[in-house]
């Protein structure tokens, strides 16, 4: 049995946001993953390092490719734009914006240590974390899952036309209350949600609570917030969104990609990068083993460590961490590890399939707690 300490029996509050799928960082996710998905459809094998920046007016394209496939970028990322909805050129903004592409060949010394070797070397350094916990279904954080969720109902709100009145980008961020370790409500909730010149700060409140929060909160169980813990637009108004009021960046909402703070986050970020990148791959491999752990009934909570080097295929570091709440022994803990998956980088790519197009569906709520997802699959071991 495990002694270590619980880690979280501390809390007593905890906080995590999330984003839209139009906020400017998630706008440059998308287009570096769907870039990265079209590579890998005409060529699994594609090494991809793309990184976006959206401006006022603008987008730029960076960082490296090594395919067969051709590509129009361009396309690609006016085709997101317009899915995300900027299409309205006023925003200063929009499918009509300002586009450069300074993409390049992959280095041939990468190159050379990804692919030079009998096995398939990490395309770089660093180290991955995953975590699962038994706060939710999904086997997430509640608060990182409650912030997703709201994010997400907020697109579906606008894109079902459900709430004429709003405009893509938005946040939701949440605060839940513990109690011995495990979550009992909801304290405070924060909203922020573009909308048009047309409609008062009352009523985006008031549709906000009734056609976004509530939905939410009733499927979790929850209660709402008192009226003063419920803030919806703390400045008021928010008429021009998406990166005409603020910049993006690609890997930029690492935290909201992840757990929301709630566990240790890697050193990389995921975005734009194919399967032999282990700042992805390796991400998702140590969520995959965290989850199994703790969904095969061996622990309530889970984090799971991986670290690598360039050029090799094995980890140089694996971690188990149960916070006392495991059933077994550390030994058989990585045993099940072992019978779970291979965490070589051509183990975790070939065991959970990653060479494929699977990658835009990341790129907004989150990489974790989707179920059709490879490395949310529940294995039989």
């Amino acid at each position: 049995m495990s002694t270590s300490n619980s880690g979280w029996d501390f809390l007593d509050h905890f906080t995590s946001e999330s984003v839209c799928a139009g906020h400017p960082d998630k706008i440059c996710d998308a287009i570096s993953d769907a870039i990265v998905d079209a590579a890998l459809a005409q060529d699994p094998n594609s090494r991809t390092a793309i990184e976006t920046v959206a401006g006022a007016n603008r987008i730029a394209l960076f960082g490296e490719i090594k395919t067969t496939a051709e590509l129009n970028f361009e396309k690609i990322a006016f085709d997101t734009v317009k899915r995300l909805g900027y299409n309205v050129p006023d925003w200063g903004f929009s499918h009509e914006s300002e586009f450069s592409n300074d993409i390049h060949q992959q280095s041939p010394e990468i190159s050379l240590g990804v692919d030079g070797g009998q096995e398939l070397g990490a395309g770089d350094q660093g180290m991955m974390f995953g975590y699962a916990c038994t706060e939710t279904p999904e086997l997430m954080p509640l608060p990182i899952a409650l912030a997703h969720a709201l994010t997400k109902r907020i697109d579906v709100a606008r894109e079902k036309d459900e709430l004429k009145w709003l405009r893509p980008d938005g946040k939701a961020q949440v605060t839940v209350r513990y109690e011995q370790g495990k979550p009992v409500g909801v304290d405070k909730l924060v909203l922020a949600v573009a909308h048009d010149e047309k409609t008062t700060a009352e009523q985006v409140r008031a549709d906000s609570i009734e056609h976004i929060i509530t939905p939410i909160l009733n499927k979790y169980k929850l209660a709402l917030p008192a009226d003063e813990d419920t803030t919806i637009n703390g400045t008021g108004l928010w008429h021009i969104p998406g990166p005409e009021s603020d910049a993006g960046l690609t890997g930029r909402k690492i935290v909201v990609d992840t757990y929301g703070g709630y566990a240790r986050v890697g050193g990389g970020a995921f975005s734009g990068k194919d399967p032999s990148k282990v700042d992805r791959s390796g991400a998702y491999a140590a969520r995959y083993i965290a989850k199994n752990i703790v969904a095969a009934g061996l622990a309530e909570k889970c984090e799971v460590g991986l670290a690598y080097v360039i050029g090799r295929p094995k980890p140089l570091m694996q971690t188990i961490h149960t916070f006392g709440t495991s059933k077994v022994s550390d030994k058989e803990l990585h045993d099940f590890k072992d019978k779970l998956l291979d965490t070589s980088v051509k183990g975790i790519c070939d065991g959970l399939d990653l060479r494929r197009p699977i990658y835009s569906a990341t790129s907004a709520y989150g990489h974790f707690g989707k179920s059709d997802l490879p490395w949310e699959a529940i294995a039989k071991v």
